[in-house]
């Protein structure tokens, strides 16, 4: 039987040259050892292969990969290889305007209202539903209306327009805040959760079991609500507004 084609290429590093793309949904992890999920790719995304780990001669335990719409990088299982063809076109990032953007955010709303309405569970590392983490959520919701966004919460961040008075006291971000949105939590130093506003300060996101729902509810900026929605509060670091769609970074 012959071998994959990526596998054939090893030797010669020919694999790097070759853009491919998933043909149904697949797993990426946070090491060679493949013990950890870090995100999941969604039937036909495009990457490429960036290197090959080999524990034992002519044994590799995985392939990195580089995902091309959102430069994200991870951990391929060799058993996954079969799930990938060769792209007939390289992916290319499509720039919308702001205002382009903007007639597409009643739809991400919906996309999320949606997935909240089928069973799921927070999973670290989920993107393509039904169970998601808090910036697959959002990633997810705004992709599938074509307007891509960094993998990560504290990427999200960067990426986004700070909304004009965003700070930690909700009182004054509040009324700055419009639908779609993306509010941010997390300690002073670092971002690690998201989710979408959807309007008077109310915002749905997909939380974990310790402080969360463990999975997607909506919740509010208030010390009135109940013991998730207090415990984000006092967690807010601020919003960021979606005014583009991400262009990759990582020459391809």
């Amino acid at each position: 039987m012959s071998l994959h084609p990526v596998l054939a290429q090893l030797t010669t590093g020919q694999f790097k040259s070759v853009e491919y793309q998933t043909q149904v949904n697949l797993n990426l992890y946070n090491s060679a050892s493949l013990d950890c999920l870090s995100t999941q790719v969604l039937a036909g995304r495009h990457l490429r292969v960036v290197s090959v780990a080999q524990p034992q001669p002519d044994t590799p335990a995985g392939l990195k990969v580089h995902l091309c719409e959102d430069d994200y990088a991870g951990w391929l299982a060799i058993a996954d290889l079969n799930w990938l063809q060769a792209a007939t076109t390289p992916y290319r990032a499509i720039a919308l305007s702001t205002a382009e953007i903007q007639v597409r955010l009643p739809a991400v709303i919906e996309f999320a209202q949606a997935a909240q309405a089928q069973p799921n569970y927070y999973l670290w590392g989920g993107t393509v539903g039904p169970n998601y983490d808090c910036s697959g959520l959002v990633q997810h919701a705004f992709s599938s209306l074509g307007i891509w966004l960094p993998r990560d919460s504290y990427q999200q961040e960067a990426f986004t327009q700070p909304v004009a008075s965003s700070g930690r006291n909700p009182a004054d971000l509040i009324p700055q805040l419009a639908p779609a949105d993306l509010i941010f939590f997390g300690s002073p130093q670092r971002t690690n959760h998201v989710g979408i506003h959807l309007g008077e300060g109310y915002y749905i996101h997909s939380s974990g079991r310790e402080q969360g729902r463990n999975g997607i509810g909506v919740d509010r900026l208030s010390l009135q609500g109940d013991s998730v929605s207090r415990t984000y509060y006092q967690q807010l670091r601020g919003a960021g507004r979606v005014v583009a769609s991400y262009q990759p970074q990582i020459p391809i």
